[in-house]
């Protein structure tokens, strides 16, 4: 689509966040050409800009805050609009964090279909990643490359037995899979053991069976099991493309991460910005598609 997105009607959903355990009614609103995502605090009458130089707490999920104002676990949502293309929204919160909801992006996915897309007149612009950008932490790297196309792989390392028993790597690329039958369904997942330590950090308050894949020594949890072999590398992979939409457009490059987090995901993503030459962003009808190639540097 070369023209802006947003939504026709407004929706909403309640549900407890994640981390708060904190009950939260979010409504997804349209907007106006060029808002972008906003966040807005009806608590605080404030409004938080999803973008990536307000990440300010990258634990255990991505957070953002402009003015002293918060608004916390921001990627699934984010996910879920740069999935079905949205380009603008107001999002309403009556509390700082998100709700979780089944621990995917799928019902956000679904809250979008419900409310309809509307086009708008305005040209989509498009993040065409023009040299390499990579940054590591340890042995985990996250990267940006030139590519015809949006395209994307997770490797998800974890030494532990049930870890060890699922498929490490998920690949996405734009021209062969869509993100609501491919990644949207991916769930949040943790070790029990982790639990009570997560806890005393005042995380995971609200975490349960039901919006997260629970694991012990000895397996799955959830009585229904894995979503897919590979849910845990999907959902990692999920989560990248969540916190790269907070470049605020949509990318034409190759992300690649290796255990990376929402922290070195968000360094990735800042130094791209920092790097002049790095990229460019063009009018989405200049950007090719399929396999062909992305327009040359102007």
């Amino acid at each position: 689509m070369s023209q802006q997105i947003t939504l026709k009607r407004s929706v909403h959903a309640i549900g407890i966040g994640v981390h708060s355990g904190q009950k939260v009614r979010i409504t997804l609103r349209p907007a106006e050409e060029h808002t972008g995502v906003e966040f807005v605090r009806v608590d605080r009458d404030a409004v938080v800009r999803a973008r990536a130089q307000q990440v300010c707490d990258t634990t255990l999920a991505t957070s953002l805050a402009e003015n002293g104002v918060r608004v916390a676990t921001v990627e699934h949502l984010m996910a879920a609009l740069w999935g079905m293309g949205v380009d603008n929204v107001r999002v309403e919160l009556n509390a700082e964090e998100l709700p979780a909801l089944d621990g995917s992006s799928e019902p956000f996915v679904e809250l979008i279909r419900s409310a309809g897309l509307a086009v708008q007149a305005a040209t989509r612009s498009v993040l065409v990643v023009r040299k390499a950008v990579s940054v590591e932490l340890g042995d985990a790297r996250a990267s940006l490359m030139p590519y015809p196309r949006f395209a994307a792989e997770y490797t998800f390392v974890s030494d532990h037995p049930v870890y060890n028993r699922y498929p490490r790597t998920a690949h996405f690329d734009s021209a062969t899979d869509r993100f609501d039958s491919a990644l949207s369904h991916a769930r949040s997942f943790g070790l029990v053991a982790e639990l009570p330590a997560a806890q005393r950090m005042q995380r995971c308050l609200g975490s349960s069976l039901e919006n997260a894949v629970g694991i012990d020594n000895e397996g799955i949890l959830n009585p229904e099991g894995l979503r897919c072999d590979d849910e845990f590398a999907r959902h990692k992979l999920l989560d990248a493309i969540g916190d790269l939409y907070l470049l605020g457009h949509p990318i034409c490059g190759h992300f690649v991460g290796y255990k990376s987090g929402h922290a070195l995901n968000n360094q990735l993503v800042r130094l791209l910005l920092e790097s002049a030459d790095a990229y460019e962003l063009v009018p989405a009808p200049e950007v090719s598609s399929g396999q062909a190639q992305v327009p040359a540097r102007r």
